[in-house]
């Protein structure tokens, strides 16, 4: 009884390493913490690039109103890092929650989608 005990002990850490390390691999596009919660993104245009290294990105949402059903967009402004100072006024970004990097800035721009013309 004591040798099946030992050899399930042997057994199950390499299962349970084997069971973490596929999902990683497909999650890799997905921005993570340290402890595997996923962070908000948001998907929004540039509307200013003055400051260094910060993009303002104006991020709209559509919602049905609750009581009468019309279509309702709000808009909301967000600081993002843009380390390179390479996005520009009109281009549409992915911005990903982040740790707070300055007063208004917990945001930080993680790909480009699309830049006009």
């Amino acid at each position: 009884m004591a040798e099946k005990d030992q050899e399930l002990e042997t057994e199950q850490p390499t299962a349970v390493a084997e069971a973490s390390a596929a999902p990683a691999e497909e999650t890799d596009s997905i921005p993570q913490t340290r402890k595997g919660r996923t962070r908000k993104t948001r998907i929004g245009v540039v509307t200013s690039d003055r400051a260094d290294k910060t993009v303002t990105v104006t991020v709209e949402r559509t919602f049905a109103h609750p009581l009468y059903g019309k279509r309702v967009v709000r808009t909301k402004k967000y600081h993002a890092h843009d380390e390179t100072n390479e996005h520009q006024i009109g281009d549409v970004v992915r911005i990903s929650e982040t740790r707070p990097l300055s007063k208004t800035k917990r945001w930080r721009v993680v790909e480009l989608i699309e830049r006009p013309v």
